[in-house]
């Protein structure tokens, strides 16, 4: 059994319900993919081939999915798990409303960077675990890039906070090793 079967086991037996689907299946992911695009002025186009996303308990998959590692997936499936967990804890609207409009949806979205925040810790954790602590390091840039760009609509557009955060999650990392 591959390390993604196995990971997924265990996803199902905390959410049973949870389920796999292609973004592309699906017309209102399809819709979510227009209007990111329109309201990131062209800056986020990948949402259907590179961006996968949970929404109650679906992993909507992008394009990407077909071609990923299983280790690529297993990563990304850790990732998943902590917005599932978030949404167990904090309720489907309540956390669409952070996710979505606290205190601003675009730009200055402190309500998403948290809750990405907590996801991508995850992410880094995944990566020491499978591919090293220095692997784990270099996904800095790309994290970085992902908060204050477009991806997530400028959600923290301050990369010194960025940075001091990545560096606390890789310290407590490695402590924890």
């Amino acid at each position: 059994m591959s390390r993604t079967e196995a990971f997924l086991n265990e996803i199902r037996a905390e959410f049973p319900s949870f389920r796999i689907e292609k973004k592309r299946s699906s017309n209102l992911q399809v819709a979510i993919h227009i209007a990111l695009a329109g309201i990131t002025f062209g800056g986020q186009r990948m949402y259907l081939t590179h961006y996968h996303t949970v929404l109650f308990d679906v992993l909507w998959t992008a394009d990407a999915w077909d071609t990923m590692s299983d280790d690529e997936r297993y990563i990304l499936l850790r990732h998943e798990r902590v917005h599932l967990r978030q949404r167990r804890r904090m309720g489907d609207v309540p956390m669409a409303l952070v996710y979505l409009l606290l205190p601003l949806p675009l730009f200055v979205a402190w309500g998403r960077a948290r809750i990405e925040w907590e996801a991508y810790v995850e992410t880094i954790r995944a990566t020491a675990e499978i591919h090293g602590i220095e692997a784990a390091a270099r996904l800095r840039e790309v994290i970085v890039r992902r908060f204050v760009g477009p991806d997530y609509g400028w959600m923290w557009p301050f990369p010194k906070t960025i940075h001091r955060w990545f560096d606390e999650a890789l310290a407590n990392i490695r402590a924890d090793r």
